[in-house]
């Protein structure tokens, strides 16, 4: 199974691609989509580049699924804003890829990749080095990257186990807000 994860950026949108053969982990790619060489007030062109960008990527490396960071409400509300244009541009280009998507915060790839939800860059940099015996750091957005494909990997293996031990029921069903039924 290949795992592509997607630190997202509105200047700078990190990628990585990883390899899961059972327990083992194996680099594939990693690199940056850059926006900083365009206007900065020019905000669909740059939305385009990421979204075409993910988009080539995605053809380039037939990844079988996707991960993507959460973004959070920071400091600046307009940063945030901006941030969650790109987070959206690059999740878009990725379903229409017909990827399935899953989600998770900085905190739990810093958790998953280097033990520590608190962790420094450079910490999940050289965590990413080691598990994917990497002759040298990545860099910081595809460090990111990288460690948010070793977080699905994990993750998605400890959901497939969950899932079959606590399998739905045929007759089962989940609602939505007591009025929607699935």
């Amino acid at each position: 199974m290949r795992i592509l994860g997607i630190d997202p950026g509105l200047q700078i949108a990190g990628f990585g691609v990883v390899e899961v053969d059972g327990p083992h982990l194996h680099y594939v790619a990693s690199g940056t989509i850059k926006t900083t060489h365009m206007v900065r007030g020019d905000l669909p062109a740059r939305l385009k580049v990421l979204f075409d960008g993910v988009r080539e990527v995605v053809q380039r490396y037939q990844p079988d699924m996707a991960s993507v960071e959460i973004v959070f409400t920071n400091v600046n509300p307009q940063a945030t804003l901006l941030l969650g244009q790109a987070r959206g541009a690059c999740i878009t280009a990725l379903v229409s890829s017909d990827l399935t998507v899953a989600e998770y915060t900085a905190l739990q790839m810093k958790k998953a990749v280097a033990g520590y939800g608190k962790a420094g860059k450079a910490e999940v940099q050289q965590m990413v080095m080691r598990l994917l015996k990497l002759p040298a750091l990545p860099g910081k957005d595809a460090a990111d990257a990288l460690g948010l494909a070793i977080t699905h990997a994990h993750a998605g293996r400890s959901t497939a186990i969950l899932a079959a031990a606590t399998a739905l029921k045929p007759n089962a069903s989940a609602s939505y807000k007591a009025g929607r039924h699935y």
